[in-house]
């Protein structure tokens, strides 16, 4: 599933000190024959322009079909078809201990690196940069910048997972009492959202989100006086 695969680039609405777009790089994967693809949301967020390139080197210009920043998924689709999709495993299969394998984008510049390793846990509760928090499957497969929006597939060629964070460090000195953060990737497991990601494919976002109708409001100093907190 070489060629189901992608490396994305893209420029950022923000500009450097040239005035130049800010460039950026993630990777995705094609889910129909007629050109949508999965990725991360954080990958092509902001973005002013995103490219997608094949293992044969054709590139297409994709556009945004829809996203979901809180599960952190988004399609996006070129105008292409008679593509090879991939097929779709059961995440809640998965156990401890099994091997796993994500093609990915590393450093924007080493496209459609392999890297195996194995399930390290499940249903790992990460909370990401933002503050919010996730579930995931963790690996020990090598993930570095780039490789988000990826898929992670098990030994059947299933994807049975979006890879999208690691932890790490800044700390590399040899001599710092910390030592650096090595094999703690993470993916987003395929059943947690593949019903979001069909919604979006069909209807450009997501339809069954629930949201809880709760206001809030200071309480004003004439209510207290009613010995209201």
């Amino acid at each position: 599933y070489a060629d189901s695969c992608v490396g994305i680039s893209v420029e950022l609405v923000s500009v450097n000190f040239f005035r130049k777009p800010v460039p950026a790089a993630g990777s995705g994967f094609v889910i129909t024959d007629v050109g949508y693809i999965l990725t991360n949301y954080h990958v092509i967020e902001d973005a002013s322009k995103s490219t997608v390139t094949f293992t044969d080197g054709t590139s297409h210009t994709a556009t945004l079909v829809g996203g979901e920043k809180d599960s952190d998924i988004a399609v996006i689709k070129i105008d292409a078809t008679g593509l090879n999709p991939v097929i779709i495993g059961d995440s809640d299969q998965m156990y401890v201990g099994e091997t796993v394998a994500t093609i990915g984008n590393p450093l924007g510049e080493l496209t459609f690196s392999l890297s195996d390793g194995v399930i390290s846990a499940l249903n790992r509760t990460i909370t990401m940069t933002d503050g919010s928090q996730m579930n995931m499957i963790q690996t020990n497969c090598t993930i570095n910048s780039g490789n988000s929006g990826g898929p992670l597939f098990n030994l059947y060629g299933e994807v049975i997972g979006i890879v999208s964070a690691k932890y790490s460090s800044s700390t590399g000195d040899i001599f710092s009492n910390t030592a650096s953060v090595e094999g703690l990737g993470f993916a987003i497991p395929m059943n947690d959202v593949s019903d979001m990601i069909t919604d979006i494919v069909e209807n450009g976002y997501v339809t069954g989100k629930p949201y809880l109708g709760i206001s809030v409001e200071s309480v004003a100093a004439d209510v207290q006086s009613y010995g209201i907190p």
